[in-house]
């Protein structure tokens, strides 16, 4: 016998409304599981599916009872009995286990098993039994022994309970075997001793036999015979069967039949109705799932296309904001260059106008030196007069005529001099013009800059402006795209829990309709999944959910 480790002391306790399902091949392999029966066994779907039943079962289970299960079930009869299972973190559950064939043409070819909650009296009985069984398999004596899930009383009880637990008619086949034994062996012991005289007694007696025979034959035809058709309905129906067609006869069993046959059409008709409610929304959830599952996908690339604009955004801002900061610096540059052109502008305004008083002087200088060439010229000529009248008088005038040839030659480096300061005085006031020309040309020069400056300040300040006008703007964008951003990452974490909820709602609506498909409305051969291909195939989901 197969013994799982580890076992704990520790039950796990399930509520008491809880069904625990599951359907095997012939060989004990599960094929089906409600996810009751997974999340009380603490194994998952892809570890219980094609593997054997035997995986939950508790070393504490006598071997007698799978025995005594496999014989009854092999034997197309359901079998029921406490049972104590084990968990896969060894923790230990008890149910009551209720084993029925799943019938086709008249052979198993599975087994359904529903387990329900086991009470602490069944829970109490079954310890001890199975303790004692336990205590005897290790003895080696087997004297307490199961028969259907029941345990045989031993000794003569024991024999009583066997025939107890025969079909009616062999019952009646033993008593009526045993009554006309009784007959032959009391008439072969009354012929000799009575001289034939007991010979009416026995015939009373065969007669009375051949009645019991034929009424016990009638009763087999008109009772146990139909309420052994009805049993053999209702395993059929507890099995899931619900194609038979059950014959109708008189008197009680006819009721009887009647009850049961309106019982499996009303039971169709419902296991009909939720089977097609249950596909519908098996498609629907379905579609659901598949809907929610590109929602998914389309939302997180939505997200993902929204963060990287929030980024982006970011970054904008981030530019528009140095732009900003560069624009003012700009136009705090600008105000300063204006400021400091405009200081020129009032520079060569005062140069200007020095240089116009520089030329005025000029041509002031121009008239003195024209005095002076105008007395050098006059004092010439008193030096000639004087020279001649000192010619005149002889030589009284000799030393006049000295002192007038002095005054003549002074005169004539004066009015030298007076031309060289002219010439000299000529170019400067050229000079001077010249640079009074380009000083207000510079002055216009600088005008114009100074107008220049003026409109780039004021249109720096306008892009100032524009830029701090533009920040605001893209910062209550940006803050709109983050709570954009906040808002479709929100509705991507939304989104996938309906995705992962409509995969649950799909998942379940898949086991539903595994669970509905135990019931057979139709006559179509029933199929069974194959154990190895099964498990093949929750391998490679295992495997598949683990690279995920």
């Amino acid at each position: 016998m197969r013994v799982n480790l580890p076992v704990l002391p520790d039950e796990y306790h399930f509520p008491a409304d809880v069904t625990l399902v599951s359907k095997t091949d012939l060989k004990g392999r599960i094929l089906y599981a409600n996810p009751a029966f997974i999340k009380v066994s603490g194994f998952s779907r892809e570890e219980l599916l094609g593997q054997p039943h035997n995986l939950v079962r508790h070393p504490d289970m006598p071997e007698e009872a799978f025995r005594d299960m496999w014989e009854t079930i092999s034997a197309g009869q359901p079998w029921s009995a406490p049972v104590k299972n084990r968990r896969k973190d060894g923790r230990y559950y008890w149910v009551i286990a209720n084993v029925t064939p799943l019938v086709e043409n008249g052979r198993p070819i599975g087994y359904m098993s529903v387990r329900t909650w086991a009470s602490p009296e069944q829970i109490a009985q079954a310890e001890a039994l199975y303790a004692t069984m336990r205590r005897e398999e290790t003895q080696g004596k087997l004297v307490h022994r199961l028969q259907a899930g029941e345990p045989l009383p031993t000794g003569w009880r024991g024999v009583l309970a066997a025939i107890g637990r025969r079909s009616p008619v062999s019952r009646l086949q033993v008593l009526c075997g045993s009554a006309c034994l009784a007959s032959c062996a009391l008439g072969a012991w009354a012929t000799p001793a009575t001289g034939g005289a007991a010979l009416p007694v026995l015939a009373a007696l065969a007669g009375s036999v051949a009645v019991g025979l034929a009424a016990a034959a009638r009763l087999n035809s008109t009772l146990i015979h139909p309420f052994q058709e009805m049993i053999t309905a209702a395993n059929r129906m507890a099995a899931g069967d619900l194609t038979q067609q059950i014959p109708v006869r008189r008197g009680l069993a006819g009721r009887f039949a009647r009850a049961l046959r309106q019982l499996n059409v009303n039971l169709a008709a419902i296991v009909s109705d939720v089977r097609q409610n249950v596909e519908r929304v098996r498609v629907a959830a379905n579609e659901i799932a598949t809907g929610s599952s590109e929602l998914s996908v389309r939302t997180e690339a939505q997200a993902g296309s929204v963060e990287k604009t929030a980024a982006s955004m970011e970054e904008i801002t981030g530019t528009v904001r140095q732009t900003s900061d560069r624009a003012r610096q700009a136009a705090s540059l600008v105000r300063e260059a204006q400021d400091a052109t405009e200081r020129s502008s009032e520079e060569m305004a005062r140069l200007e106008a020095t240089m116009h008083a520089i030329s005025q002087s000029s041509l002031r200088i121009g008239q003195i030196i024209e005095d002076i060439d105008g007395i050098s010229f006059q004092t010439n000529l008193l030096a000639l007069n004087a020279a001649v009248e000192a010619a005149r008088a002889g030589e009284q005038g000799r030393g006049f005529a000295v002192v007038a040839g002095e005054v003549r030659a002074l005169a004539q480096r004066t009015l030298n001099a007076a031309s060289e300061i002219k010439r000299l005085a000529e170019e400067s006031g050229a000079r001077v013009a010249e640079g009074e020309q380009q000083v207000a040309a510079t002055a216009s020069t600088m005008q114009q800059a100074v107008e220049r400056v003026g409109e780039a300040n004021s249109l720096i300040g306008e892009i100032s402006i524009a830029a701090t006008e533009q920040l605001q703007g893209i910062s209550q964008v940006n803050e709109a795209v983050n709570h954009l951003d906040g808002i479709t990452q929100h509705n991507a974490a939304m989104v996938e829990q309906l995705a992962a909820s409509a995969t649950g709602l799909h998942g379940q609506a898949e086991a539903l309709t595994e669970s509905v498909s135990v019931f057979r409305l139709d006559k179509a051969r029933l199929t069974q999944p194959d154990a190895v291909q099964l498990r093949k195939q929750m391998k490679q989901a295992a495997t598949a959910s683990a690279a995920a």
